[in-house]
């Protein structure tokens, strides 16, 4: 059996380019629990004899790249507690500079995974891949809900620009504080006006496996019809030009997942992610 094709090595020795943290949280969930099985379900998922590690673009991942797994982290269940640890670990992974692949979890672990990265770049972008805006200033009063996280993430200033990409269960308020934060936000129904993605800073791109249409990914906790499907997702990420600095994908809940459809398109993107990463460092590297 392999990981990730044989790219993920589980000693976390010497000097790397991408360090896979699971963070198995799901206590902002508004609706259904499960997502805190999802990273240990990915890596099982990721386990397969008929995997190679090769990208859709040429990129040889067990040979061109150095990818560990620094394991889940261990959680008590408090938010603030979360908070700290996956902060805290994101930024020494950015230090080394390295890229984190993070997997989720519910989408509540983006807002502590950007303020690490924060810390090391100081002013970034991010993309987002989502069903819904999760901007909602609170949800049945919290602020922190996986409902919640990129109200936060502009509130703090944390990012300068949030392009938000595939959503298509938008409500009054999003649109006011898409406004107010000055958010780009491609609605699914505009998708295939889109062009090409450029960012001139710093990315970190969060992948809510939702966006994609429940005929692709069944295993969420909110299904919403009507989204991309994987390969408009993949032609997106393959697309894109921009520093790569890192990654997550959440939501996957494996009790709604019985064939592992979700799991397979979650490893699936993950792995055309870091493929997208190195191509984009190369270009860079030659200018």
């Amino acid at each position: 059996m392999t990981d990730f094709g044989g790219a993920l090595k589980k000693e976390a020795t010497g000097p790397y380019d991408f360090a896979l943290i699971g963070v198995p949280f799901d206590e902002k969930e508004s609706y259904l629990k499960g997502p805190h099985k999802a990273p240990q379900v990915i890596r099982e998922a990721s386990s397969s004899l008929i995997l190679n590690a090769w990208t859709e673009l040429g990129i040889d991942l067990e040979e061109e790249t150095r990818f560990v797994d620094l394991g889940d982290l261990k959680l008590s269940g408090d938010y603030d507690d979360l908070c700290d640890q996956v902060s805290s670990l994101v930024e020494m992974v950015a230090q080394q500079e390295a890229v984190p692949v993070i997997l989720g979890g519910d989408h509540s672990i983006s807002l502590p995974v950007v303020r690490g990265l924060a810390r090391v770049y100081g002013s970034l972008d991010v993309l987002h891949f989502d069903a819904h805006p999760d901007l909602y200033n609170e949800l049945y009063g919290d602020k922190y809900s996986h409902a919640c996280p990129f109200y936060r993430i502009m509130e703090e200033g944390l990012a300068t620009q949030l392009v938000q990409i595939g959503v298509r269960a938008v409500i009054g308020e999003h649109r006011d504080y898409a406004q107010q934060f000055k958010i780009r936000m491609v609605e699914m129904k505009d998708l295939g006006s889109l062009e090409y993605l450029e960012f001139e800073r710093p990315l970190y791109i969060s992948f809510d496996i939702d966006v994609l249409d429940p005929a692709f990914a069944p295993g969420v906790s909110h299904p919403e019809p009507g989204g991309m499907t994987t390969r408009q997702a993949l032609d997106i990420i393959h697309h894109l030009q921009a520093e790569i600095i890192g990654f997550d994908l959440v939501e996957v809940n494996p009790e709604k997942d019985p064939l592992g459809i979700t799991a397979a398109a979650a490893v699936k993107i993950i792995m055309e992610l870091m493929g997208q990463t190195v191509i984009q460092k190369r270009a860079r590297s030659r200018k």
